[in-house]
């Protein structure tokens, strides 16, 4: 039997490429996991509206399940939410870190605190590998999110293709932005049945980050 999993699901191109590994890896992806800040509105690390979350998962034909927490009480609920998926058959989560070992430590002790497998299908690899991997597949992302002191405001809501790496290139900045120096929106890629489509958004800058906010998308 195959195991069931949830996807850590932020939205953008890691956690997307990520579902796509752990399908062809054989495993079962369930559901996509997202956690939210307190009000349960937005995305707690990506700055992006549930309900565009809620899109992905409908374009993607796979359920969102969410966990709503302040940073202090983030580890808490996020245990309290894999242990009912637990509960319900789930043996593990699959995350898309790269090379940040703090980030999959977190991960694989919370995991084995709530009893469930940690998968990294992207961990350790060469970003030239991934990210000619994302595009190679046919994946689609844009630029919704980016730190105001390294990338220029005029990115957002642009593809995310070899012009904006070479950008990045240029300037010296992360080409996956592991560190959170931009953040992307997956609107088609493998594992979708549809494609999502931008109707309207505008830019607006908060805490140093320019970011895109998306009211009104739809799949096509």
């Amino acid at each position: 039997m195959r195991m069931k999993v949830f996807v850590s699901w932020s939205g953008g191109k890691d956690s997307s490429l990520a579902f796509h590994r752990a399908l062809e890896m054989g495993l079962e992806v369930g559901c996509l996991f997202s956690m939210l800040n307190e009000d349960g509105l937005m995305s707690r690390s990506h700055y992006m509206e549930r309900d565009i979350l809620e899109s992905q998962a409908l374009a993607l034909g796979t359920p969102l399940v969410c966990g709503s927490a302040a940073w202090e009480t983030y580890e808490e609920e996020f245990k309290r939410v894999a242990r009912k998926l637990k509960i319900e058959g789930y043996g593990g989560g699959v995350f898309g870190d790269i090379n940040l070992s703090e980030h999959r430590h977190w991960v694989e002790r919370v995991c084995s605190e709530v009893g469930i497998k940690a998968f990294e299908p992207l961990w350790g690899e060469k970003y030239e590998n991934l990210l000619a991997e994302f595009f190679s597949k046919g994946f689609e992302a844009i630029i919704i999110n980016v730190k105001a002191d390294l990338i220029d405001e005029k990115w957002l809501g642009k593809p995310f293709n070899s012009e904006f790496l070479a950008y990045l290139k240029r300037r010296g900045i992360d080409l996956c932005g592991e560190r959170g120096e931009y953040h992307t929106l997956t609107v088609y890629g493998p594992p979708f049945k549809q494609h999502l489509k931008i109707v309207e958004a505008k830019k607006f800058l908060r805490n140093g980050r320019w970011i895109l906010k998306i009211s009104k998308i739809k799949l096509e």
